[in-house]
């Protein structure tokens, strides 16, 4: 890779009214940009609903969907000194121990308890949470005294909207901020990709012959962390659990070998892959025993993927607009080209497209 790309190279001038703030009302109905690739030219740009994409797959292909679920792990406390303290859980760290994130976090030390009272009874018991490590400025470690499951700990928890998002989560978003298919509660921000897709659609897909392959990875804190330094290469992302069963490493091998396309649903779907090929080829690497297929695997993974980088399995990818010097942005830019992608946004800005979470799709071949 280069070692030398700036993350200033990433920046563009976002207006805020781009932002979306809230989804459409129906998840297939919101624009879809798609991006073909060609080798010796600008790519080809043209404009679609993201209901049309199944006209852009091909028999054989295959999707490959990430079915984590987001928890509501949002919680507003207080002190005893009556201080309002945010508390973000990140990752479970072992029985009802976890990572998190805690604003203001000057306020709180190891020791401290903050108390959540029930959404719907202030009267009634309030969820304990106890600071028991202060691992930076914002991340510790926190241990749920009264709790003896994430159900009964969901009952005090919101649904994680965006710091972007600048409103309360509502009821609506308990829904409408889930994909149709999530299935594995662990993450605490969608793969927002797949918000886009409905259960018809899917079917739809199917039926044209388009294999599904479903994936896991619980997004957490790297979502969330910007990059500050000047130069990518010094960027440390923060590892997440990923999860690929035979089943869908027998699709992808599949589609592979049979000359189909790749296609991941979201950024998370495209790290999934890369990083387990990448574990595997490391693996490989050592013990002499090298093979092109995906292996069934599981554990963490925190590649970094950006301008530079060699992609081993993904063919296509569907994905939101992302944040300026995001590492989302900086893995679209690795796959399309930095300039490609700026000059795509820069499209997509002047048509009106919607950015970020609740924002419009591109699909990129």
């Amino acid at each position: 890779m280069n070692n030398r790309i700036k993350t200033d190279d990433f920046n563009y001038d976002l207006p805020p009214q781009k932002i979306a703030s809230y989804p459409v009302s129906k998840r297939d109905e919101s624009k879809l940009m798609v991006v073909k690739r060609r080798s010796f030219e600008s790519p080809e740009i043209s404009h679609a609903k993201f209901l049309d994409i199944i006209d852009y797959l091909n028999e054989g292909d295959c999707l490959v969907i990430n079915q984590t679920k987001v928890i509501k792990a949002r919680f507003i406390g207080f002190k005893d000194t009556g201080a309002r303290i945010e508390v973000l859980l990140l990752k479970p760290l072992g029985e009802n121990l976890f990572e998190a994130m805690i604003k203001p976090a000057k306020r709180v030390s190891e020791g401290t308890i903050i108390s959540v009272l029930p959404k719907d009874d202030e009267t009634g018991e309030p969820l304990k949470i106890q600071v028991v490590k202060s691992d930076d400025d914002i991340i510790k470690q926190v241990r749920i005294l009264n709790a003896d499951s994430l159900d009964y700990i969901e009952e005090f928890g919101k649904i994680p909207l965006p710091p972007y998002i600048e409103r309360e989560a509502e009821l609506s978003d308990e829904k409408r901020y889930q994909t149709v298919y999530s299935k594995i509660k662990g993450s605490v921000a969608a793969p927002t990709a797949g918000l886009h897709f409905t259960e018809e659609l899917i079917s739809k897909i199917q039926n044209k012959g388009i294999k599904v392959a479903r994936i896991l990875l619980h997004v957490g804190v790297g979502t969330f962390r910007p990059v500050n330094c000047d130069d990518i290469s010094d960027h440390i992302m923060h590892s997440e659990y990923f999860e690929i069963p035979e089943e869908a490493a027998d699709i992808i091998n599949s589609t592979k070998n049979s000359g189909g396309r790749v296609i991941c649903v979201g950024t998370t779907s495209v790290r999934t892959l890369e990083g387990a090929k990448c574990i595997q080829n490391a693996s490989s690497d050592a013990s002499g025993h090298k093979t092109s297929d995906l292996k069934v695997c599981s554990g963490e993974t925190n590649i970094f993927i950006y301008p530079g980088y060699e992609f081993k399995l993904t063919d296509g990818i569907i994905t939101n607009f992302h944040l300026p010097k995001s590492t989302l942005l900086m893995l679209v830019s690795a796959f399309l080209g930095l300039d490609n992608t700026l000059n795509a946004y820069d499209i997509a800005l002047k048509s009106d497209y919607r950015f970020f979470s609740y924002g419009d799709a591109m699909l990129i071949i």
